[in-house]
């Protein structure tokens, strides 16, 4: 017989969403809640290091999933990084802290998740954040209290400076609050950086309250399959190592393991396409068709320059300004995102300078109309996914990102880079017609590993969850991260998380 104990919660993932319920749910001390991370307790030193965050791809902490090879990229596999840590991976995120356009959440509505509007869900991003202090941010949207601090960058790299510069004489607005979701413009991005130090999730809500007597939390901990009683979810079996163990909720189970994990716990406990699950060996306990399925993402490309002096070293995130534009007049919102990237980002076997002798000046897709899906490879706990999102199938995603492409060329020719530029290195001066410009983008493609969607809140039948983010036909069983999101936002994605968690918290205690 396994162990098992007891709690009134279970929170299954210990990223962004698992480290603020954790911490929100056991602030009532008769409550008692367990959260398990498949992750270490410790953190890398590196996390630690805002500029050092390309150097966590592929280390211990990151779940190093890759693509299937992608129809719409040339049959490239693409990597495609994912936090296995406290913190999950606003432990080896760039830290950028963006709500993107007010658009992107008004269109959840659309789709069926009533009550997550952008003025809806307002309370809850003012609840995680802090910015006390920092000019220009509005208290009417921004919140002054919350365990996260955030700001600009308190030492500017040089070449954000000029990039802003550039922007505005490009004619391209400006804005004082780029984080807000009020404005198509470019300003400062806020950033989770504090002292010069990272601040994820788990620093900023889960350390602090970790030795609470009603809170435990158990990491190394690899989750395997929830447990049913009929109709009603009452827990969770998971392993340390090779020793097996099973916890009971006598209220609910959350799953906040992301957009990839929380669909393959789902699909390993029977929730999901059934047909898939008899494939894969999994017996069927609920066919839920949406599991796994609309996954969504922010690709990006970019124009690289070859500096004509070196860069100097970045002393935070390495890009600092950004902005959203609307490619098509006929859209309700911005669908890319640009950006001054200080280091020559690219796609890994691509040609170009040494990391101190060049920059890009990123396109990033926002609203991509292609879906993808996530599956499992088998019914093994802990076995790779097989995940394909399916990027640039709809061939308006490409044309957006030229168009983007077109824009960032404007914007780089402008005299306040000039001291800056050197030769085109990517996609490069010859390159200049929509069909050459399609095959670089299919061609120079890295991902934001912003994954959404797979859970899809809504009231359809297609929908994995309702917009109190319980899973449909069962009790006792919600989930809570980036996988409810119906269409990803116009941003990265990790600051609209924090709000998920946070109104998750009081659609929880509201039971």
């Amino acid at each position: 017989m396994m162990p098992t104990e007891t709690y009134d919660y279970i929170v299954v993932g210990a990223g962004t969403a698992g480290c603020v319920l954790a911490a929100r749910l056991s602030e009532t001390p008769e409550v008692r809640v367990l959260l398990i991370e498949a992750g270490s307790a410790e953190p890398l030193d590196l996390m630690a290091v805002p500029a050092a965050w390309p150097a966590l791809m592929g280390s211990n902490a990151d779940w190093a999933d890759r693509s299937v090879p992608q129809e719409g990229a040339g049959g490239m596999v693409i990597p495609l990084p994912r936090g296995r840590a406290l913190g999950g991976s606003s432990s080896i995120n760039a830290m950028t802290f963006l709500r993107g356009h007010r658009s992107s959440y008004d269109a959840w509505e659309k789709a069926g998740a009533t009550g997550w509007t952008y003025d809806e869900l307002l309370p809850y991003f003012k609840r995680s954040e802090n910015l006390t202090g920092v000019p220009g941010r509005d208290p009417r949207y921004r919140g002054m209290e919350g365990p996260l601090r955030v700001a600009p960058a308190a030492r500017p790299h040089p070449l954000s400076e000029a990039f802003l510069k550039a922007v505005r004489q490009a004619d391209h607005p400006i804005t004082e609050d780029f984080t807000s979701g009020l404005e198509e413009a470019f300003g400062w991005e806020d950033l989770t950086i504090v002292d010069g130090l990272r601040l994820d999730a788990a620093t900023a809500y889960l350390r602090p309250v970790v030795d609470r007597p009603n809170l435990t939390l158990v990491t190394d901990a690899l989750a395997h399959r929830l447990t049913f009683d009929g109709e009603r979810c009452t827990g969770v079996e998971y392993g340390i190592g090779e020793r097996r163990h099973s916890a009971r909720a006598t209220r609910e189970t959350v799953l906040t393991a992301g957009a990839l994990g929380s669909a393959q716990l789902l699909m390993l406990s029977g929730i999901g396409p059934e047909e898939h699950l008899r494939e894969v060996g999994v017996e069927p306990r609920l066919n839920l068709a949406g599991v796994g399925s609309n996954l969504q993402d922010h690709p990006f490309t970019g124009v690289v320059y070859q500096s004509s002096r070196p860069v100097p070293p970045s002393m935070g995130n390495h890009g600092e300004v950004a902005g959203l534009i609307r490619t098509d007049p006929a859209l309700d919102g911005p669908d890319v995102q640009l950006q001054m990237v200080d280091v020559p980002l690219r796609e890994d076997t691509l040609p170009g300078p040494a990391m101190d002798q060049g920059y890009m000046l990123m396109v990033a897709l926002m609203r991509p109309f292609s879906r993808g899906t996530v599956r499992l490879t088998d019914a093994t706990p802990g076995n790779a996914l097989v995940v394909d999102p399916r990027y640039y199938t709809d061939p308006r995603d490409v044309d957006a990102l030229v168009h983007g492409l077109r824009t960032v060329r404007e914007i780089g020719r402008t005299e306040a880079l000039a001291e800056w530029r050197g030769e085109e290195a990517l996609p490069g001066a010859d390159v200049q017609d929509d069909e050459a410009l399609r095959a670089y983008v299919r061609r120079n493609i890295r991902t934001y590993a912003h994954y959404s969607g797979t859970c899809r809140m809504g009231t359809d039948d297609g929908a994995v969850v309702d917009p109190q983010l319980r899973v449909r036909g069962v009790e006792g069983l919600r989930v809570a991260d980036a996988s409810v999101m119906p269409t990803i936002v116009s941003a990265n994605t990790n600051a609209t998380v924090f709000a998920i968690a946070e109104r998750a918290a009081d659609l929880l205690r509201a039971r």
